[in-house]
């Protein structure tokens, strides 16, 4: 895959069949789009998907906490195996590009042969433009257009909304079916306050970005990847309230039948069920006794749900 933030200099030399939208994290929903891009580029087309580097709601009304960052967005789509992920700056010359401008740009600079996006797709200078628009400059600019329906889960459709709704009250288990992958924190392995080393039950600390929704503040049942290599874990998401100081909101992860030095590594904790609320402890004891029953409670639940 080639990624690409340089949209104003970039001019592919490909035809592609293209797909645009917010894609946080490209879910369920966002598999239909995928399918029909791939669909559509069986005929020799290069797949490529342009989004945002960050989410233009952010921009205009503040931070808005989102499932996956840039650069686990980034990862998703290298799973997926397009050629091509254009994520744009959102300039103020961005922001302020009337509708039909932008698809003169995008079909301009991508070489743009379908485009393939969903019904709730809006664009340009304050979201005049969306699939109708999309469809009525087609002939004109040379390309074709496939829109896509909204999956529905029980009545509701999938989107990133109903996702962060979700993850926010806790509920892994259908945020995760929404999802159609584990919820997941990925970033690199830091030093942390050692002090599950101490008791016995040493543990790899990440550290998310402040825009990186998070689930409440708790223990978790956990899945982690290092080194492309899966291993179960137990995960506390919060402040480490027992522990002296104003530590900083982190992913502790303490992993089953695994020893060896990770700082500075790349990993990704997938996080599947909510054991129970961040505590504080009278002290370290405490604390100790408590992580000793959230490790069995972790094992039996993984051996229960993979037997």
């Amino acid at each position: 895959m080639r990624y690409v933030k340089d949209f104003k200099n970039i001019q592919l030399t490909e035809d592609t069949v293209l797909s645009l939208g917010k894609f946080d994290g490209l879910h369920r929903g966002h598999e239909l789009l995928m399918d029909s891009v791939f669909e559509k580029a069986g005929a020799g087309l290069r797949t490529a998907v342009f989004t945002f580097d960050i989410p233009p709601q952010s921009t205009l009304s503040g931070m808005q906490r989102v499932i996956t960052t840039n650069k686990e967005k980034q990862h998703l789509f290298q799973e997926t195996g397009i050629d091509y992920l254009i994520e744009c700056p959102f300039t103020e010359e961005i922001m302020h590009m009337e509708a039909e401008q932008f698809i003169r740009e995008i079909v301009k600079r991508l070489r743009v042969k379908w485009i393939v996006v969903g019904t709730d797709f809006h664009f340009g200078y304050k979201r005049r433009g969306d699939y109708h628009m999309l469809r009525r400059h087609a002939e004109e600019y040379g390309y074709q257009v496939c829109v896509i329906s909204k999956m529905q889960h029980q009545g509701r459709e999938i989107s990133s909304t109903y996702i962060r709704e979700e993850i926010e009250k806790g509920n892994l288990e259908l945020a995760n079916e929404l999802l159609g992958y584990p919820y997941f924190i990925q970033g690199t392995v830091v030093h942390g306050n050692q002090v599950g080393r101490t008791i016995g039950f040493p543990t790899i600390n990440i550290q998310p970005p402040p825009q990186k929704l998070l689930p409440p503040y708790g223990v978790y049942v956990s899945f982690v990847w290092l080194d492309g290599r899966q291993y179960k874990g137990i995960t506390n998401i919060g402040r480490k309230p027992t522990i002296y100081g104003d530590n900083p909101v982190g992913a502790e992860t303490y992993i089953y039948q695994f020893s060896g030095d990770v700082y500075e590594k790349e990993a990704r904790v997938e996080l599947v069920h909510f054991v129970r609320p961040e505590l504080k402890f009278d002290g370290v004891d405490a604390l100790k006794e408590q992580l000793q029953k959230d490790i069995v409670y972790g094992e039996q639940y993984l051996a229960e749900q993979m037997a």
